[in-house]
């Protein structure tokens, strides 16, 4: 509270500032986080995705209402029996090397993310081939059907690139960002930890026809330049946003909101409507964690609304509790186990005897928590409070989150280095349809971090894909989130909606993850 109060009376302070000129071909942006990897195939940091959606394009682009249009395609054609799609580039695709965007750069882009993503997977077990009859031309023959063969190439992993670049092992990233998008990544003027710089790609030809709408339609950049500054401290951001020194926070703190609310320079909007699920994510390979008794423990043990509340008590509108594997509201949100394993218990004494009887034996567990993005750090700690309290012996690591998406990728042992628990967010499409959600991964090796493995879940995805209707596919979903309370892959601790705040002389923000394509300055 005393944090709260200075940060206010600051704020109150900074109204009068005068408002700093700046030029208009310069976008100032804070990010939630520090860009700790290149490479949208080798990572689902959010803040990794953001940075794709600038410097990288996909072959299909989707709107607001999370329909598939073509983005780099002219257009595309498939035959009668569903079995052979080709696909044409349009005209003008440079990389920022300067060279073509060629059919066999496609490819190899294509099989990469297809050998990793969870959707992608579901794509290439069910290709057959893909070629490029000509430079403009991609052939994809499939050995069975796949009518969301576009929404997989529209997933923002699904990135072009170059070929040799394309042909690096899905299990190893990239070594330097070239892509085809409107900005390209200034590795020179690259300061980890502080700053990562974009400048508009001149080479970059926006499709002529279709309405701009989320990774949707025309990407028109009215910046020469845009600049990240990475401030993992909330007030310094916002003593930032309040002296004009930035032009748009995206993940301002929920405690902070009601404050920025009141300054009628700025903007406070939800835009991504898909909101963020916290959620504790276990590592399946390494006791404890590696036996589903004692995850079910933990899930019985985390109130959601206690969560939420530590989160995003300051907005309560913004909260949404309880939810399982899906966005409530949305067509395959589900109450199946929902209020038998969302609410926690109460009886910590009881939880204490199930917890032994699942067999743990007191043996060390490292827990993750990322202190530079503030709703992870508040799910965080009351996660790490619920383990305390139910006996777990805690190591708790207060670490930057960029230092936690390098730890989570470790598959090393306790004493060398590994993890035992860690907090994150799960956003955007997979949180509204099996297709690209990571719960659903059963594959082992290429799992989501945490490598949960459940045949279970993976049978119940696929006949998702396959499923004839929409009642068919709900009753699926509605399997697979019973299916998560008993194999518990991850424990979901709630969700809330995230605003950005920004000058209101910004206009034309996209809805949906961060984007700085159409962004103009009035």
């Amino acid at each position: 509270m005393r944090r709260r109060a200075l940060l206010q009376s600051a704020a109150a302070m900074t109204l009068a500032t005068p408002t700093i000129a700046q030029p208009k071909s310069l976008l100032r942006f804070v990010p939630h986080a520090d860009l700790a990897s290149l490479d949208p195939v080798w990572t689902t940091a959010d803040i990794t995705r953001n940075y794709s959606l600038a410097v990288f394009d996909t072959l299909f682009g989707i709107d607001d209402k999370f329909n598939i249009h073509p983005q780099m395609l002219a257009g595309f054609s498939m035959s009668a029996d569903g079995l052979v799609w080709d696909l044409t580039l349009r005209d003008g695709l440079l990389f920022h090397d300067g060279t073509k965007v060629l059919a066999r750069d496609c490819v190899a882009s294509i099989n990469r993310f297809a050998s990793r993503d969870a959707i992608g997977t579901a794509l290439a077990a069910r290709i057959a081939e893909v070629s490029a009859p000509s430079d403009r031309m991609i052939r994809i023959r499939l050995k069975s059907r796949f009518s969301l063969l576009p929404n997989a190439l529209a997933a923002y992993a699904s990135v072009i690139m170059p070929e040799r670049l394309a042909q690096t092992d899905a299990m190893k990233a990239i070594p330097e960002a070239i892509g085809s998008g409107p900005f390209r990544f200034k590795a020179d003027e690259r300061i980890p930890g502080a700053k990562v710089v974009f400048e508009k790609f001149a080479g970059y030809v926006p499709r002529a026809d279709g309405v701009p709408s989320f990774t949707a339609g025309p990407k028109i950049v009215h910046f020469d330049r845009m600049e990240w500054t990475v401030m993992p401290d909330a007030g310094t951001a916002m003593s930032a946003l309040l002296n004009n020194e930035i032009d748009w926070w995206e993940n301002p703190s929920i405690d902070l909101v009601p404050v920025l609310r009141k300054d009628k320079r700025l903007t406070v909007e939800v835009h991504d409507v898909t909101g963020g699920v916290a959620c504790l994510r276990f590592n399946h390979l390494l006791p404890p964690f590696d036996n589903p008794a004692i995850r079910r423990v933990v899930q019985k043990a985390i109130n959601q609304r206690d969560v939420m509340t530590a989160v995003a008590g300051a907005e309560p509108s913004l909260i949404k509790v309880p939810v399982g594997l899906f966005v409530p509201g949305t067509q395959y949100a589900s109450d199946a186990g929902l209020a038998a394993n969302t609410n926690g218990w109460g009886d910590i004494a009881a939880l204490k005897k199930e917890l032994a009887a699942a067999g743990y034996k007191g043996e060390k567990i490292v827990v993750l928590g990322a202190t530079t993005i503030p709703r992870i750090w508040a799910a965080a700690q009351v996660g790490a409070d619920v383990l305390t309290k139910l006996g777990f012996n805690v190591d708790f690591q207060a670490l930057e989150w960029g230092t936690v998406v390098q730890r989570r990728a470790s598959k090393a042992p306790i004493d060398k280095g590994g993890w035992n628990v860690f907090f994150t967010y799960l956003g955007g499409t997979g949180n509204i349809s099996p297709a690209t959600m990571s719960a659903a991964r059963g594959d082992g090796e290429k799992a989501w971090f945490g490598w949960p493995t459940s045949a279970k879940m993976e049978a119940l995805r696929d006949a998702w894909f396959d499923a004839p209707d929409l009642a068919a596919q709900q009753t699926l979903t509605a399997e697979m989130q019973l299916e998560m309370w008993n194999f518990v892959p991850y424990v979901p601790m709630g969700m809330h909606d995230q605003p950005i705040a920004h000058f209101s002389y910004l206009k034309d923000i996209r809805d949906g993850y961060p984007q700085f394509y159409g962004v103009r300055r009035v």
